[in-house]
Parts: structure tokens; sequence; C-alpha cells
């Protein structure tokens, strides 16, 4: 551990950085915001810097790095930073390719350095308590319901739509990495159809059918076009009564019953994720988990591709 709190700078400084990151970051006492680089964003109280090269070269006291641009650029970012010494946090989709992410997992290895590739829904209050329950139980179907309105959670980033981007996989990598937290055997892609807008290079909708090791299916339905009630929910049907997810992990329901939350798990998702990150900072240790964009990657490999009508950014 450093002397003192960890320095840090922020690489993309979006909505995201600024709802969940920097907020975490300023309350943790593990750590001081000393740096920003954003080609057009400032923030207040620290250093600004508009690349990464500048940052590097400037900010000479930096001693880690977290990076929450578009995951097109991710890989650039995180190689920069692990050959200049800095630990880093990887926001997800992690990279744009395995082979990126595994390079990334081969350089802070070699540096002795920290390289903590985050799942934030991994950390949702829910999700710990049905990975006990699940322990407990065997799992015969699960049913993945994650839809939402793009033009909510992402308007005007066009880099969604690009190759690279993810497209509504973006935002399915969080159901797939809830998936992997509790299910510890293998899971498979069996089927996937990809519905891509006329216009656009990346998927807006996706049908897959998933299957474990010992042979439990998994539906999922994963939908940037839904109005109305956005929906991410977890369905888990077991030999014991169902279980389900909902609100990305927030809320735990057993049977009928939502199960009452420890009051540790009350914590946000970002405090969790920068207390592990102090941790994994002292000891000069890695944690990657690349089992979600592996089956994203499965998803794209497998998926059957079908035209849809043009996605025209407006109000919803």
């Amino acid at each position: 551990m450093p002397k003192g709190p960890i320095r840090v700078g922020i690489v993309g400084v979006g909505k995201f950085a600024r709802d969940h990151h920097i907020p975490s970051i300023r309350a943790n006492p593990d750590f001081q915001l000393v740096a920003a680089c954003s080609l057009r964003a400032r923030v207040e109280g620290v250093r600004n810097f508009t690349s990464m090269d500048e940052m590097l070269a400037q900010a000479g006291d930096l001693d880690a790095l977290t990076v929450c641009t578009p995951p097109q650029i991710h890989y650039e970012m995180a190689k920069s930073a692990l050959t200049h010494g800095k630990h880093v946090l990887l926001e997800k989709p992690p990279c744009a390719s395995l082979s990126q992410l595994d390079h990334l997992i081969h350089l802070a290895g070699a540096g002795g350095l920290s390289l903590y590739q985050i799942w934030h829904s991994q950390h949702a209050p829910g999700v710990a308590p049905a990975l006990e329950l699940l322990k407990q139980r065997t799992l015969r179907r699960v049913r993945v319901t994650w839809k939402e309105d793009v033009r909510i959670w992402h308007p005007g980033q066009t880099w969604i739509w690009q190759p690279g981007g993810f497209g509504v996989l973006d935002a399915g990598i969080n159901a797939l990495s809830i998936l992997t937290r509790l299910i510890e055997e293998a899971i498979f892609p069996v089927s996937s159809v990809l519905y891509l807008p006329s216009n656009r290079e990346t998927p807006i909708a996706a049908n897959v059918v998933l299957q474990t090791a010992s042979g439990s299916e998994i539906q999922v339905e994963f939908d940037f076009r839904h109005t109305g009630t956005q929906t991410w929910d977890i369905d888990f049907d077991t030999d014991q009564g169902p279980l389900k997810l909902s609100a990305g992990g927030s809320h735990l329901t057993v049977g009928d019953s939502p199960l009452p939350h420890h009051p540790e798990n009350l914590r946000s998702e970002y405090v969790s994720i920068y207390e592990h990150f102090a941790q994994l900072v002292g000891r000069r240790r890695s944690e990657v988990d690349a089992r979600p964009l592996q089956l994203a990657a499965d998803i794209f490999l497998l998926g059957k591709r079908v035209s849809v009508a043009p996605f025209v950014e407006s109000s919803p």
C-alpha cells in the first residue's frame, strides 16, 4: 500500500463517473482523487488533462487510474497506465476483445500491479444472499429479462452502436456477470438471435439460450427498445422453489417473500468496489473475471443477425 491515501486519476468523465466513481473515491479515506482526463469535461478540485499521455507525463504522483471510457479504448488506456507502473480499476465491459483483456492481465502480473476489472452488478445487495441460497439448492432453469430504454440510459452515446460498443450487450453483460457470480459451473450459449437496426452496427435486442454444464437451461431476453417500467430481473427455478433477483440484483425474493437485506448489503455497489480495490492495491494483487465477456463474445459468435427498423434517437 502506498504511504498515505492511494492517489488516483480518473480517465473518462461522463455521467457514470460523476454519479458513481467520483463520489465513491472521495468518500473512501484510502483514496485521494488528484487528476482527471477528458476531452471536454472537467472535475473540480483536481488537475485536469485532455489526454492520457499528458496526464501520465505531468501527474507523476499518481498511484492508480480508474478507466471509465467507452470499451473500444479501454485496452489502450489501461495498457498505458500499467506500462507506467499504475494500478488500474477497469470499468465494464472490460475490453473490446478477450485477447486485449488477456494481455492486460499479463502486463499487470509482469509489473507486480493490481488490475481490478469490475462488474458492478455483482456487488448489488441481493446477489450475495442469493449466492448463499443457491449453494443449498439444485438449479433447474433460469430466465433473464433485461429490458430498458436506451434513450434514457445511453442518451447520445454513439459509441454503443459502433463495433466494439456491444449494443444491448453493454447492459446485458451486467446480467451475465450476475449469472457467472451465482453459477459456478460452466455456462455455454446454445443459440443467439441478434436484432440489429438497419442503420446501426450493434444489436438493439437479443434472444439467447444458455445452458449450464449439467443441463439447466437459461432463457435470456435483452431489449433496448423497452418503454415504461424498466426491467432487470433474473428468475431462478430450484428444487426448493423460486428465487427472484430484481432491479438489477438489488432485491431478492424467496418464493413470495422479499428477503430482508442485511445492513451491510445496503452500501452502494461502488463503495464496495473501491473498498475492495484498496485491498487489492495493498496486496498488489489483481482480480479479473473474464467469464461475462467470454459469454458476450460467444453470443456474438453464434448470433443469427436479423435486421430490424432503424433506430432514431429522440425523446422517449
